[in-house]
């Protein structure tokens, strides 16, 4: 067994959470969350836990939420990092070693998701101890509901509809649960993970073993279609995926008319099947064999037909060496990888610039014309378009963990190799400029 993909990869680097001038993340390192100033990357705050923070912080109005591997579940104030309400998501406090760590048997190790008044989130990773998918009030910590699974774990980031409840099981496939009381409805089928998405309560997760993502509409288990990748990204008539190798671009409301349709045909050549069989079996059935064997001919050219519509729904493709995260900002993708990030036109696939960066890049964010880049290497990377104004960043404080890379300062009267750009636009200015570094030793 080889070449393997990891289907829990969720903690390699710090996914940021920006919220006007602030950047939040928790840290599986230190055991914190962290507030930096968004400008210059100075630490104003941290927050201490008991264990691992894994996943980023929910920020709703002036308030933050977050899990730890401690197994509790927290709100701070996120002007200041205050604690507002701590509660434990299982009463019981036993712990176990876990990735070298002291952690909870109950870990919270899915996102937390705030909507209605309500904190969704679960606790516990091991089925035997139990897992727990519990709704808390958000403004005092106190328990709305509870429902308890022995048969799958819960990890990655939660996703919600306004009736359902998408729970990632880390290798395994995701549960959907009414959010109105966490029952379960189903599970899905595909090939497990923890990435997923949700467009128009349709889910998009995996990546599997493989690299493969799996769509499934609402209400159903089983996929309507599959897709070779990593991540997609979705827009209102296209969507634009990401493998290894590869960046493309789909008409997805085409795409998925014909999946729908090809499912149909494809239901319908079975059911003839396993008629012909039977027919098979009656010496007096040969002019109703001849019928089925027509209509089986008919059905397979159809489906040969709905299969190369769907391989034209491909609007294009590009090669593409930065597999490791993906985000769309205007008209541009922005893709991350080993050392570099590279940035494509949405309308041609053509890439644009490309800029370095300090290790593999799992983590991008976009606000307010910032680009936040985390990578492995526990380093965070804001970039943003030249301006006209030198600007000078101030030395961070000697006492904080968070130290800023040497290439901080930057203004326009640097010269582009400053910038270590290895593409400039068409006015000879590289498209990006690091604005700070911040690495947490």
């Amino acid at each position: 067994v080889y070449n393997l993909k990891p289907r829990q990869i969720f903690d390699r680097a710090f996914h940021t959470v920006i919220v006007g001038d602030r950047v939040y993340f928790g840290s599986s390192a230190t055991d914190k969350v962290h507030c930096l100033d968004a400008k210059t990357g100075v630490e104003l705050w941290s927050f201490f836990s008991d264990g691992p923070v894994r996943l980023a912080p929910t920020v709703v109005g002036d308030l933050l939420y977050f899990g730890s591997d401690d197994g509790c579940i927290y709100c701070l104030k996120a002007d200041s990092g205050d604690l507002v309400w701590k509660q434990r998501a299982v009463p019981q406090d036993r712990r176990v070693p876990g990735n070298g760590r002291m952690i909870s048997l109950w870990p919270v190790r899915t996102s937390l998701i705030v909507q209605d008044n309500l904190v969704y989130t679960s606790a516990g990773m091991f089925p035997s101890e139990g897992v727990h998918l519990l709704a808390l009030d958000a403004a005092t910590g106190e328990e709305r509901w509870r429902q308890l699974q022995t048969d799958l774990p819960a990890q990655g980031y939660l996703l919600a509809s306004r009736t359902r409840l998408y729970v990632p099981a880390g290798r395994n496939n995701p549960a959907v649960c009414d959010i109105a009381d966490g029952k379960r409805l189903r599970v899905v089928e595909g090939a497990g993970g923890t990435y997923a998405l949700l467009t128009d309560d349709m889910l998009v997760f995996g990546p599997g073993k493989t690299g493969q993502l799996g769509v499934v509409e609402d209400g159903r288990a089983d996929q309507l279609a599959t897709f070779q990748g990593n991540h997609m990204i979705v827009a209102p008539t296209h969507s634009y995926l990401h493998s290894d190798t590869e960046l493309s671009a789909l008409d997805r409301l085409r795409y998925l008319e014909l999946s729908r349709e090809r499912k149909r045909l494809s239901t319908q050549q079975s059911a003839l099947a396993k008629q012909m069989r039977e027919l098979a079996k009656d010496p007096e059935a040969v002019d109703r064999m001849d019928a089925v064997k027509e209509q089986l001919a008919q059905l397979g050219k159809d489906l040969d037909a709905a299969t190369q519509g769907m391989e034209d729904c491909i609007v294009w493709r590009q090669a593409c060496s930065w597999p490791d995260s993906l985000v769309l900002a205007g008209s541009t993708l922005v893709a991350g990888g080993e050392d570099e990030i590279a940035a494509f036109d949405i309308g041609t696939g053509k890439l644009q610039w490309k800029h370095p960066v300090h290790g593999r890049a799992y983590g991008i964010a976009i606000s307010n014309g910032n680009l936040f880049i985390s990578t492995d290497t526990g380093t965070i990377h804001c970039f943003r378009n030249p301006t006209r104004e030198a600007r000078q960043i101030p030395a961070p404080d000697p006492a904080t963990q968070i130290q800023r890379d040497s290439h901080a300062s930057i203004g326009l009267d640097s010269h582009p190799d400053t910038a270590h750009s290895s593409q400039q636009n068409a006015d000879g200015e590289p498209p990006v400029f690091p604005t700070f570094s911040a690495t947490l030793r």
